[in-house]
């Protein structure tokens, strides 16, 4: 797919979920026959009707039933599909977890799970419809390899590295319409290798999904204050990239970790854990929910609810580095 600055913006204006089903899938299932995208009823909502239109021998509309599609997602993988099934990252990582645990991690099956509005982008519509421990839940999974974009531009690469790719894979795909640029021009994706998206010597931000582009705005912030970050993308969540980490661990004494998930069980524990098998570790600060599940309201509400906004994840660094010096 040739990718340019103008694609980049016209992406970003659909956000990740419409750069993922409306301009990477389309492309995929040119050359792909064993191709089939599912969903449960949110094919319009997950701007899938290019692709339905294009191929709709490759699509499946399941209806409002995540488990059953599961099942059915199985089922055609053991058939030699490559499968992709989608709906509310709540329903097909929490509401499904068992079906995925037993058909698709431990069948160890060729679908790709994709998590849509994961966070807190359905914020309105309360916590049912939020996904703030889905990166737990598929990160303890057996043979689950667990991905989380940055931007619409990573969501189209990790559409690409997917269905080149065999095995179960989960997907968390973040925002809505106009989702920020963290990718201003084309860049390799390596699973597994997380990207330094901007320098920095004092203290290094490792963030995944939309906290990266938040991260980032905070590190500007800092840096006016004094505070150099180096902030970087964590866009594989398992497995961890644990080279960075160790270079990571070596060159700073405080890790800051940001995540659109409560702080038990993603990103911050995923770094945590790995850094709890070294000696000599630089402390470690956790941003994200903070254990707790808060009021309805628009994202960016809950979001100063939860403390990750820029400011307020530079205030909180901030309050942190005064304490190490």
């Amino acid at each position: 797919m040739k990718i340019n600055s103008v694609g980049i913006r016209t992406w970003s204006r659909l956000g990740q979920r419409g750069a993922f089903f409306g301009i990477a899938m389309p492309e995929i299932a040119k050359d792909m026959d064993e191709l089939k995208l599912l969903t449960a009823d949110l094919s319009l909502l997950s701007g899938m009707d290019r692709f339905i239109g294009m191929y709709p021998e490759k699509f499946l509309n399941v209806g409002i039933a995540e488990q059953n599609m599961i099942g059915i997602a199985a089922g055609l993988a053991m058939d030699g599909k490559c499968v992709f099934a989608s709906t509310y990252a709540s329903f097909i990582a929490v509401r499904s977890l068992e079906h995925v645990r037993q058909h698709l991690a431990h069948l160890q099956c060729n679908v790709k799970i994709i998590g849509t509005s994961a966070g807190v982008v359905a914020a309105k519509s309360g916590v049912s419809h939020w996904a703030t421990e889905d990166l737990a839940f598929m990160r303890a999974l057996p043979n689950m390899t667990v991905l989380s974009a940055a931007d619409s531009l990573e969501a189209i690469k990790m559409a690409e590295y997917a269905a080149k790719t065999v095995g179960p894979m989960y997907i968390r795909i973040s925002g809505g319409l106009n989702c920020p640029v963290v990718y201003k021009e084309d860049y390799e994706f390596v699973p597994g290798k997380a990207v330094t998206i901007r320098e920095g010597k004092d203290v290094a931000i490792i963030a995944t999904g939309l906290m990266v582009a938040e991260s980032k705005k905070a590190a500007e912030l800092l840096e006016e204050r004094g505070i150099s970050c180096r902030v970087i993308n964590m866009h594989t969540i398992k497995p961890i990239d644990q080279e960075t980490l160790d270079e990571v661990m070596k060159d700073y004494s405080m890790i800051v970790t940001v995540e659109e998930h409560n702080v038990i069980g993603g990103l911050g524990s995923a770094v945590a854990e790995y850094k709890a098998t070294k000696s000599n570790t630089p402390r470690q600060v956790f941003i994200g929910m903070q254990d707790c599940y808060q009021d309805g309201g628009s994202q960016r509400y809950v979001w100063s609810e939860m403390g990750i906004t820029d400011e307020q994840i530079a205030n909180r660094i901030e309050a942190e580095w005064k304490k190490e010096c």
